[in-house]
């Protein structure tokens, strides 16, 4: 199976409470379920968030059966998972340069070994 990789940042609100239950609500066991099933059948295989003070980067894998536009409007039809969305956005705020309505945004590859 050919992956491809995509990776993404956006900030949290930099306020040391929001972002330790921002972790909570990650750690293992404790993302929704419905939210995990919505990930796994459209193509995402491998999905990590790492963070470093209130940057965070999102790297996803994702199969060739994979389509974002077909992925967002799942999402936007799926209740459960918007409920998640506005949920985290209480925690999240938009980088810097991000356009209205943007969240996560793409990075680019500069480097490769």
């Amino acid at each position: 199976m050919k992956t491809t990789r995509h990776c993404f940042a956006l900030d949290l609100k930099n306020n040391p409470e929001l972002i330790a239950e921002y972790k909570e609500y990650h750690s293992a066991g404790n993302v929704w379920p419905e939210v995990i099933k919505s990930i796994k059948v459209s193509g995402i295989v491998d999905l990590q968030i790492y963070l470093v003070e209130n940057r965070m980067f999102m790297i996803m894998e994702v199969d060739e059966t994979f389509d974002a536009e077909k992925k967002a409007a799942m999402d936007a039809n799926n209740p459960k998972v918007q409920e998640w969305e506005d949920l985290m956005w209480t925690f999240q705020q938009a980088l810097p340069w991000a356009k209205k309505g943007e969240k996560w945004i793409p990075m680019e590859k500069v480097f490769q070994l």
